[in-house]
């Protein structure tokens, strides 16, 4: 199937012809007849195969012409960097259309944002939590939503926004299209669904948490983080393959933790972003990766869901993440449009749990690889990865057992003695009774 097959709008194709589009992913030839059809989708597929094209071409070729300024789509994401992605994205496809195409999010001057969707936009691409504060302001106004699309719903849920997701949900109209679209489905989306979707129709390209097959995996047993700084450095020196390294960690501490150590080895090409950076920074940051000015970016899960940063050769795990869905949205990052990818995985004793259920979920066992025989080994343990001795105490040797009194010594005014009751101690209370024999 082509894009000509797709009956679109002279302008809508001649934009689709200048990106040099020409085939359709499985999402989106699968999701565009769905989402035009007006009824509430559920879309689920692998980590680029084009997931955000597959939602918007249906939407734009059905919007029309008009000056009404209140928005007619709503899409909400979970990041600000989703947000100028896929406002980006947008912008691509309507660049020959007369459509109003606004993103707004958090960390920005909110007044401006007030007078941009004052002004009139007919779609609206958000963070939940700021779209929430301009609803709330009154400049926004949500009656006149058609279209409802949740991109990366279980990292909303992640990031805390479940309560601001639940209210926008109740201040939409009722009749309106639900679209949702995302690599992983938790319980509780799926509770959600229930709640607030009319009997959707589920378009799954690959089974859930199934990994690209471009994409080449494989695990390292590390002991400690400093032995991991070791491993990766070591890798970085000897494969020249690893020309767009993204190094995934658990938190940003460690991120920067780790980039003071990568950037005295490849000063000048290693980069860090996290959400304790500025907006324009991290914005800088993912420009300065994406056009190759940095060989290595070292990151949080924050640029693990929906980016889309094209050449990406290698996505490192630094550490094994606790949710299996993380590690797919991560490697994610490779081998996404046709290209080909490596996914490493470094896993200590205390992730080696976390690795078996990330098997599990794929029904696949990763490869494991051995360590370079030249690598360095540290001794030098951080707390949350010490191992536990099998042995807290010497159980084999015998124990003092220490005796610990269970009474005190009372004061000299507290004392008593025991003179035989009030008749004897006292003889106007009667004469003393006669012992019996």
């Amino acid at each position: 199937m082509t894009f000509e097959e797709f009956n679109l709008p002279s302008k809508l194709f001649q934009a689709i012809t200048d990106l040099e589009f020409e085939t359709p992913t499985p999402i989106q030839e699968k999701a565009f007849p769905a989402i035009l059809s007006g009824r509430d989708v559920i879309g689920i597929a692998q980590t680029g195969t084009g997931k955000t094209f597959a939602y918007l071409l249906p939407l734009l070729r059905q919007l029309k012409f008009s000056e009404q300024k209140e928005p007619r789509i709503l899409i909400i994401v979970p990041t600000r960097e989703l947000v100028i992605q896929v406002t980006r994205e947008a912008e691509k496809l309507a660049c020959h259309m007369n459509i109003r195409i606004t993103g707004i999010y958090g960390g920005t001057n909110i007044n401006t944002q007030k007078q941009t969707v004052y002004d009139g936009i007919d779609v609206l691409i958000a963070t939940p939590g700021r779209m929430w504060d301009l609803a709330m302001s009154g400049v926004l106004r949500l009656k006149y939503i058609q279209k409802f699309v949740i991109d990366e719903v279980d990292e909303m849920l992640n990031l805390g926004f479940r309560t601001q997701l639940i209210n926008i949900m109740e201040a939409l109209p009722e009749k309106r299209q639900n679209l949702m679209f995302s690599a992983t489905l938790k319980d509780e989306i799926k509770k959600i669904i229930d709640s607030y979707f009319n009997v959707p129709l589920v378009i799954e390209i690959a089974p859930h948490g199934t990994p690209i097959e471009s994409i080449t995996q494989w695990v390292y047993h590390v002991p400690n983080f400093f032995t991991k700084v070791n491993l990766l450095v070591n890798l970085l020196n000897k494969d020249e393959s690893m020309s767009k390294v993204l190094v995934f960690t658990k938190h940003k501490k460690q991120a920067d933790k780790l980039f003071e150590l990568i950037d005295k080895k490849f000063p000048g090409v290693t980069g860090v972003m996290h959400s304790n950076k500025s907006q324009n920074l991290r914005v800088n940051t993912l420009n300065q990766f994406g056009e190759g000015k940095f060989r290595i970016l070292i990151a949080t899960d924050l640029v693990a869901r929906g980016l889309d940063i094209f050449g990406v050769s290698h996505v490192i795990n630094f550490d094994t993440p606790e949710i299996p869905g993380d590690y797919i949205h991560r490697i994610g990052r490779t081998g996404r449009a046709d290209q080909v990818g490596v996914a490493i995985t470094f896993v200590n004793d205390p992730e080696v749990e976390y690795l078996q259920e990330i098997e599990k979920m794929m029904h696949q066992a990763i490869a494991k690889n051995f360590l370079p025989e030249d690598l360095v080994m540290s001794e030098v343990y951080l707390e949350e990865e010490r191992p536990t001795a099998l042995y807290d105490k010497d159980y084999l040797k015998p124990q003092e057992k220490k005796v610990i009194a269970a009474f005190h010594e009372k004061k000299g005014k507290n004392k008593k003695i025991n003179l035989g009751g009030p008749k004897k101690r006292n003889p106007k209370y009667g004469k003393p009774l006669k012992p019996k024999f």
